[in-house]
């Protein structure tokens, strides 16, 4: 079996417990690696090679969006996908802008997560439904 290689970035255990199984369910998708932190997620790049990195916004010492940004710089095969709890259209508009491909809220992880990874492994981007809004209000109008 050829397996798409995860590694995940958050800081809360038990949600990130929940978070791999959830992942996991999914057949050939395999964490590689955990970490709580942005600067352990960097530190773990440079010593194995995911396919995706699933991500939170609000983590210590480096925040997601900050990591967004280096992964992007320093290791641009890797897509990212961030799971957050913040429906901030500046947060989502920002981490698109970032590069990260895909953005789904902790609340819908059940329902969003697998077929966010899906869509991204195909080479798509994917964002909740429920920040479609916020994206297309953060557009000036046309004319």
């Amino acid at each position: 079996m050829n397996f798409y290689h995860i590694v995940i970035a958050e800081d809360h255990r038990p949600f990130r417990r929940l978070l791999r199984q959830e992942v996991e369910r999914g057949g050939d998708l395999l964490v590689i690696g955990e970490v709580d932190d942005g600067v352990e997620l960097l530190e773990l790049l440079q010593e194995v090679s995911p396919d995706l990195v699933i991500l939170d916004l609000s983590m210590p010492r480096l925040s997601g969006l900050e990591a967004v940004k280096l992964i992007r710089e320093s290791h641009p095969r890797v897509k990212i996908l961030v799971l957050s709890m913040h429906r901030n259209p500046a947060y989502v508009e920002l981490a698109k802008n970032l590069g990260a491909m895909g953005y789904v809220l902790k609340e819908e992880m059940d329902e969003a997560l697998l077929l966010a990874i899906g869509r991204i492994r195909e080479g798509d981007n994917y964002f909740s439904p429920t920040l479609n809004g916020y994206l297309n209000s953060c557009k000036p109008p046309l004319g």
